[in-house]
């Protein structure tokens, strides 16, 4: 059986006064190949993000939608530096690199709390963080893969991040 390719992840987009940090595991091959976060059609990240600090992010290019994020005091990583894995499925991932989160989230003054997009982001980075007097909230994955949640139900939990922001 030939061996899965490893696969890294992209750097933070984060500004000094960020106040919510979103953390997702590891981009999939659409994001991958278009170097971008949550670039898959399907995948609904930027519409709960939209939603939440009130902009249509979709209808953004990827730096316009960036820009919001930063101006919405939101930072965006990853808790896989990389991974074997075949497709885009978290539970493909093998051979797993964390993010050194600690280290990221001391160098923001002003974080108050870290939103995991996933179960797979939320299993590395809660066991990072506790402890660290941060708000951390788990969050229903915002994949096409996880369909079994309706958007309205993502929405209703992914709004909890706005508090933070004000």
């Amino acid at each position: 059986m030939p061996q899965s390719p490893r696969k890294s992840a992209f750097a933070p987009v984060v500004a000094a006064d960020t106040r919510v940090l979103l953390l997702g595991s590891l981009p999939g091959e659409s994001s991958l190949a278009q170097g971008r976060y949550y670039a898959h059609p399907q995948n609904r990240f930027w519409h709960l993000v939209g939603r939440v600090i009130g902009a249509d992010l979709p209808a953004m290019d990827y730096d316009d939608r960036l820009a919001a994020l930063r101006a919405a005091r939101i930072g965006l990583w990853d808790t896989v530096a990389s991974a074997t894995r075949s497709g885009s499925l978290d539970a493909s991932m093998r051979d797993i690199v964390p993010r050194p989160l600690a280290e990221l989230t001391a160098t923001l003054p002003e974080l108050r709390a870290v939103g995991f997009n996933g179960r797979k982001a939320q299993d590395i980075g809660m066991k990072q963080l506790a402890g660290s007097g941060l708000a951390l909230i788990p969050l229903p994955s915002s994949s096409p893969a996880h369909a079994g949640m309706t958007l309205a139900t993502k929405e209703k939990l992914w709004a909890e991040i706005g508090k933070y922001l004000v």
